[in-house]
């Protein structure tokens, strides 16, 4: 997989869905916060990393992705971040045969991108976790799901 060994060469953090099992999502919450601090973050979502029982209306579904409840507790856990820019892709509408699931789902997402850019705290979302390890790692780190 040539273009994940590019991406950590650029210096992106890639974090597979897997580790929501082992690290649980304050453990991915925990990550990104420590790895970005207090510099700019540009949000970008792949809507395949979800399920394709949640999103089935993409390209390129991946079995074992996230719920939609676990990407959403994510996305509230980064409430306080120097969110700058974000994007949702790999939405298919042409694909997304089920009811409109996928476009549903994104539309959500977006609105959630949306209160984290203004920086309206979201009432429903965790508290902050605070970190325990400083990484000292570039403000400008990426992450891609």
């Amino acid at each position: 997989m040539e273009f994940i060994s590019h991406d950590k060469e650029v210096g992106f953090d890639l974090i597979p869905a897997e580790a929501i099992d082992d690290i649980g999502v304050n453990g991915i919450i925990e990550r990104v916060r420590s790895r970005v601090g207090d510099g700019p973050v540009y949000l970008t979502l792949d809507i395949d990393v979800l399920d394709p029982a949640f999103a089935p209306g993409t390209g390129t579904p991946e079995a074992g992705g996230f719920t939609v409840r676990e990407l959403k507790r994510i996305l509230r856990g980064f409430n306080g971040l120097n969110i700058i820019g974000a994007d949702l892709v790999e939405v298919a509408p042409a694909y997304d045969v089920t009811a409109e699931t996928t476009s549903i789902i994104a539309a959500d997402l977006i609105n959630d991108f949306v209160a984290l850019l203004v920086g309206k705290p979201d009432p429903d979302a965790p508290p902050v976790v605070q970190t325990q390890q400083e990484y000292g790692v570039s403000p400008q780190a990426r992450f891609s799901f």
